[in-house]
């Protein structure tokens, strides 16, 4: 049985996203995905490619690039859903000049009233260097903050690193 509430970080092509996927498919949950990036680019429309490939027609998917509750609210107990992810909602909501600290309370909140167990991807972006501009250490940080509180509300945060699952908190169903 999934916990109310999975956390799953790791740095960018860790293996994270597939190793999500599948904790949520051995679950036996019916499936649902909520893939929060914008197709903004070529570049982008090849990564979500990519991720729908690996996806079974046993997959419900939903998108929501901002405000994610209308579709985690309808969600059943019998369902488990994947947030791909945390990183991206993030992006845009930087993007879109909202506020962020507002934004991150409404969707922990969000979360924590979604009737099915919620598994949430999400980049480690503070491993590497100082960013050399202000949006970009904004991010950094914002992004910092962000996988903090999901990792104090989660019932268990896992690391990806290559593809391999490192508990964090709790423990592997």
């Amino acid at each position: 049985m999934l916990p109310d509430l999975t956390l799953v970080l790791g740095g960018a092509a860790s293996g994270k996203s597939a190793w999500a996927e599948n904790l949520l498919l051995s679950s036996r949950l019916r499936p649902v995905y909520l893939a929060t990036s914008r197709s903004l680019d070529d570049e982008i429309k090849l990564r979500i490619d990519t991720h729908k490939s690996r996806r079974s027609d046993v997959w419900s998917n939903y998108e929501a690039d901002l405000f994610l509750g209308p579709v985690l609210s309808r969600l059943q107990s019998d369902q488990g859903v994947l947030i791909d992810c945390a990183t991206m909602w993030l992006s845009n909501q930087i993007l879109d000049s909202r506020d962020i600290a507002a934004a991150q309370v409404q969707l922990l909140s969000d979360i924590a009233s979604c009737p099915a167990p919620v598994v949430i991807v999400s980049n480690e972006v503070g491993h590497g260097i100082v960013p050399d501009n202000a949006l970009a250490r904004r991010f950094r940080d914002a992004q910092g903050r962000l996988n903090s509180a999901l990792a104090a509300q989660a019932d268990l945060a896992v690391m990806v690193v290559a593809g391999l699952p490192l508990v964090l908190k709790g423990q592997l169903p």
